[in-house]
């Protein structure tokens, strides 16, 4: 099976955003789990709850894997910018216009990086402010910058983050079902003479585009 140097991009790219996703999404479903909210080992005693690693590994896990998500998808976005301003002309024309050319499927697969648009935005945002603020320190006290009330308290950042980081990962699935044939053949393409050199000698396929994602 042979696999165009574009297609190869894409699914490095792909596979940068994935790793990334799955670190920060893992980390931030435990901190879903177990909140630091109440007093820590005592109200709150799932606080110091260790599931693999330790509550700090958890955390570095989950700020630098969302930044390495952020930087993936910014390079992602970057390379399939001609894509992008593709498929916004079309969701401006599905509102401007009772047809909008586009089948079904295609329909689908828009709303669903729409959604995983905006709810990679949020959570970045609000991830980024966190960033800034870290909760680290007496609250308030030797850490000045806990809460500086920049638009919203930080109980509303939280909430935001929170629950866009949800959508974003729900979201995420359905792209990736609705990319699984895409991903399965490219992934093939890219393993297989390494698993097994002999297979493209005897076996030559078209190339593998599909769909953008």
């Amino acid at each position: 099976m042979t696999i165009s140097r574009r297609t190869r991009v894409n699914w490095v790219l792909d596979a940068a955003v994935f790793i990334s996703a799955l670190s920060a999404g893992l980390s931030g479903i435990y901190f879903l789990g177990f909140p630091s909210g109440g007093f820590q080992g005592g109200r709150n005693l799932l606080y110091g709850t260790t599931i693999l690693f330790d509550r700090q590994m958890w955390s570095d896990m989950h700020t630098w894997g969302s930044v390495a998500l952020i930087i993936a998808i910014t390079i992602h976005l970057a390379y399939h910018w001609s894509w992008v301003k593709s498929i916004s002309r079309k969701l401006f024309n599905s509102f401007s216009q009772s047809r909008t050319g586009m089948s079904r499927g295609g329909k689908v697969n828009m709303l669903v990086n729409l959604a995983i648009g905006i709810s990679f935005l949020l959570t970045a945002l609000t991830g980024i402010y966190f960033l800034f603020t870290p909760s680290g320190g007496y609250q308030g006290g030797a850490n000045p910058m806990w809460d500086p009330g920049f638009l919203f308290s930080r109980t509303m950042w939280d909430a935001i983050h929170t629950w866009a980081g949800v959508a974003m990962i729900v979201a995420a699935m359905f792209h990736f079902i609705i990319h699984w044939r895409w991903i399965k053949n490219v992934t093939g393409g890219f393993f297989g003479p390494l698993i097994n050199p002999s297979a493209g000698k005897h076996q030559r396929r078209p190339d593998v585009e599909g769909s953008q994602i």
